[in-house]
């Protein structure tokens, strides 16, 4: 059955309508391998419709979950040493589904699972900048020193790095409880982080990756990804990368 291309490009989830038409104009749209227009129709089982040279994808074909990870967990999908891993906690999810990213063993919280190989590559890669939130509890001796050298960062064991956004949530005697917002997701970034300021994580918790939260999700607990969650990874595919 025919319908217009802004509808299928909304429905499988890449953009709004009117987004899907500005797709067309600037010539990323092309139907049975012409540059398509607005106001076309295509049948998606019968044409094959390419937005950036990409096919179509349909909604509901891929599987989107926000896990909880506890601390003591690994992400990997099978442990060599038999440690517990996060894969086991979303067995029940349906199908086979990859972590996005890392969480080391002793961190917590948010950690994505897909089968969707083009929408995790496009949420870790660094040119789009995805805003990563953590909670982390320090320690230190000079917490508002060391949380302003952490503020002014700009590498990373010799590697650049954007300058992280922290904000003081509570200090606690000789300790505090800080949001610090990253973009690269670097192996074990944070703890580097706060150890080259001089500080010591004693807890640390993915809150937030862009707009997909942890929310009130107990602890190796997982709920599947809302439409606007998953939209936004889809969008993240056609987005174009900006310089790192």
């Amino acid at each position: 059955m025919k319908e217009r291309l802004q509808k299928l490009i909304s429905a499988a989830g890449l953009a709004s309508r009117r987004a899907a038409e500005d797709m067309i104009r600037a010539g990323r749209v092309t139907v049975n391998g012409e540059t398509a227009s607005v106001g076309m129709s295509a049948d998606p089982d019968a044409d094959t419709v390419l937005v950036d040279g990409r096919p179509l994808g349909r909604p509901g074909r891929r599987r989107y979950i926000v896990l909880n990870k506890p601390r003591g967990y690994v992400t990997t999908m099978k442990d060599e040493h038999g440690r517990q891993t996060a894969a086991e906690l979303v067995s029940g999810a349906g199908g086979r589904l990859y972590p996005v990213g890392r969480l080391d063993m002793d961190s917590e919280g948010l950690l994505i699972f897909t089968d969707d190989g083009e929408a995790a590559n496009a949420l870790m890669h660094p040119s789009h900048r995805v805003d990563k939130v953590y909670t982390v509890f320090v320690q230190g001796e000079d917490i508002p020193a060391a949380l302003g050298k952490l503020r002014a960062m700009t590498s990373l064991d010799g590697e650049p790095i954007a300058p992280p956004s922290v904000t003081l949530i509570e200090r606690r005697g000789a300790g505090a409880e800080v949001q610090i917002t990253i973009h690269e997701g670097k192996n074990r970034q944070i703890r580097r982080m706060c150890a080259a300021c001089g500080l010591r994580v004693s807890r640390l918790i993915r809150i937030a990756e862009g707009p997909v939260t942890l929310g009130q999700l107990p602890p190796g607990k997982w709920r599947s990804m809302t439409e606007d969650e998953i939209k936004y990874l889809r969008e993240l595919q056609i987005r174009p990368k900006t310089r790192s």
